[in-house]
């Protein structure tokens, strides 16, 4: 099952090739947010991440009523977190 799952946005790391680091449940990694530049995104800003994009931009919120939800779901969520976690964008 592939999953969107919500990361918090650390720091930009390349704003050339618009590369972020986020944080998802401790887990740093980068990411394009190509996607997302036009909606404004800066650190501290929650996007929705998926196979190393990020998507959509999202309120902490939304964000963390997803984390609850996909914390619910147990082993989808740990498969996605650990893609995430064996995921790197240069």
């Amino acid at each position: 099952m592939c999953l969107g799952i919500p990361g918090q946005i650390v720091e930009m790391v390349d704003d050339a090739n618009q590369i972020a680091r986020v944080e998802v449940s401790g887990v740093r990694r980068n990411v394009s947010v190509a996607l997302v530049r036009s909606e404004g995104i800066a650190p501290g800003d929650w996007v929705l991440i998926h196979v190393g994009f990020a998507m959509s931009k999202i309120d902490e919120h939304e964000a963390q009523l997803t984390l609850d939800l996909l914390r619910e779901m147990g082993e989808a969520y740990t498969e996605e977190l650990q893609m995430l976690h064996e995921s790197q964008i240069e």
